[in-house]
């Protein structure tokens, strides 16, 4: 699995599978924040399955599934609560990571958390658009 650790709090990757939980919790995350649509094309998991694995074994699971490089307000609020809330490490995933590290520096924005996206970003193979 590639995980791109963004902060000490936060990370990205590419799509997980429910048998990744037990690594997952091993590395500390605490919460997973998918932001794949169910039935995407090449999805091997459904949000329900994610779901049930991560509550298995005490992690937080949020689905706020965002379709290409859409974000809209709703999502991006939604994700805001989430990273603003001390909660221990977040892993974001959606097909290839930029889903979810593109929502993360909208809801970093959206709370004016002081976070300096660009510099986090920079040193990663993702883009913000």
């Amino acid at each position: 699995m590639d995980i791109t650790k963004i902060s000490d709090t936060f990370a990205v990757s590419p799509q997980i599978l429910a048998t990744d939980m037990p690594m997952l919790k091993a590395q500390g995350m605490t919460t997973i924040i998918n932001n794949r649509p169910d039935g995407e094309e090449g999805h091997p998991s459904t949000s329900a399955q994610l779901q049930a694995a991560a509550q298995a074994l005490g992690m937080t699971y949020h689905f706020i599934p965002v379709v290409g490089m859409n974000f809209p307000q709703a999502a991006v609020s939604e994700m805001a609560q989430i990273v603003g809330q001390p909660s221990g490490k977040v892993l974001a995933f959606c097909r290839t990571g930029n889903r979810s590290i593109n929502m993360w520096a909208r809801a970093n924005k959206l709370a004016d958390t002081g976070v300096d996206v660009q510099a986090l970003v920079a040193n990663t193979a993702f883009k913000l658009v």
